[in-house]
């Protein structure tokens, strides 16, 4: 796509996803609706889901990517397509008081919605930031840990996506994501299919293409898994998504520099900006 497609893509979908913030009715995005016991079903638990803010989980995921973060006390965490701050709210329980999260969403009754949801529990701790995550507003060099939830297949150039993630990583940082990714070519009317695209099904990218993505971006350690059982949630998604899509973790690392710079991108032993 050229710059004007992308920019068509990214208004179309954040149209779509300005209706959700809304909550207004027949939205054909992801899984919306399927609040509570779709995400009981992804890997949260009842307990997670009874402490975040009313109105925070939309049930947009498709997958659980708090389950392979790690996150630890202390750490500033970046949540990519942050929605209504779901995950955000999650993982500011799990870095506690001396930690940070950050969410960035593009569509600004998203953003309104989580800063409100943030507001109602004084989240202290929780920041949303109105920005797209092919131009992250993060600085160089400050996030332990990327979340991301059913976000990075809407981007029309996960390239730019990748390439800012290792940016804004310290080094040793690493990626916790949960997306779907293209298991066979997609029919005709299906890639081309906006309901499609805008429902996290025609953007997703192969597991070849992911992988060498973030290879060129710089990171180390790259692990595509393919969720199991993830057809029947995708299914009542989508019909007839399942025979192309399938939910996946997907986790890489950037290179603490302790190994030498032979896994190294082209821009990880570049100076970072200074602080702000």
């Amino acid at each position: 796509m050229n710059i004007q497609d992308n920019d068509q893509v990214r208004a179309q979908v954040r149209s779509a996803y300005a209706q959700v913030a809304r909550g207004q009715d027949g939205c054909g995005v992801g899984c919306c609706g399927t609040q509570g016991n779709g995400s009981l079903e992804l890997g949260y638990s009842a307990d997670e889901l009874a402490s975040v803010p009313d109105g925070a989980d939309l049930g947009l995921g498709c997958g659980n990517p708090q389950a392979i973060a790690a996150l630890r006390p202390g750490e500033t965490v970046l949540d990519l397509g942050s929605g209504a701050g779901f995950d955000c709210f999650l993982a500011a329980k799990r870095v506690g008081r001396s930690g940070r999260v950050i969410g960035v969403d593009m569509t600004p009754e998203m953003v309104t919605k989580a800063r409100d949801n943030a507001r109602r529990v004084e989240a202290n701790n929780v920041d949303f930031r109105l920005g797209e995550i092919e131009h992250l507003p993060i600085l160089d060099a400050t996030i332990d840990a990327i979340l991301s939830n059913w976000v990075i297949n809407l981007s029309p150039d996960k390239e730019a996506v990748f390439r800012e993630a290792f940016r804004v990583l310290k080094p040793g940082g690493r990626l916790a994501i949960s997306d779907v990714i293209a298991t066979r070519p997609m029919p005709p009317e299906v890639a081309k299919s906006l309901e499609a695209y805008t429902g996290c099904i025609a953007g997703a990218a192969s597991e070849a293409t992911l992988r060498r993505l973030l290879v060129e971006a710089g990171f180390a350690d790259v692990v595509i898994q393919v969720r199991p059982g993830s057809g029947e949630f995708l299914e009542r998604c989508m019909p007839g998504s399942a025979s192309y899509v399938a939910s996946a973790t997907i986790e890489g690392r950037k290179p603490d520099g302790t190994t030498g710079h032979d896994r190294c991108g082209p821009s990880c032993c570049a100076p970072a900006e200074p602080a702000q």
